[in-house]
């Protein structure tokens, strides 16, 4: 029975890996990334963060939007994040 459990947990394990490898996420460009957020290239990261916040609300499949634009608001939120720490 348990090598019946273990068997399944690998077998689950390497479907999820399977459905999420087609899935990876293309870096947005900080324009972009801008744009969708509605932000300026000066916004700090509390201004990025209420942006995200705000948008996020309502995008998000659990307010009745969709999974993919809820994962490219998040995108969005990360590239400029990435860029104000490598400033």
């Amino acid at each position: 029975m348990v090598k019946l459990v273990l068997l399944l947990a690998i077998l689950a394990g390497v479907y999820f890996w399977w459905r999420r490898r087609g899935h990876r996420l293309v870096p947005m460009a900080p324009a972009e990334a801008r744009a969708l957020l509605g932000v300026n290239e000066q916004a700090g990261l509390p201004e990025i963060r209420e942006a995200h916040r705000r948008l996020i609300a309502r995008v998000h499949p659990d307010a009745g939007g969709s999974a993919e634009l809820a994962t490219r608001v998040n995108a969005a939120r990360d590239a400029l994040v990435r860029e104000l720490q490598r400033r």
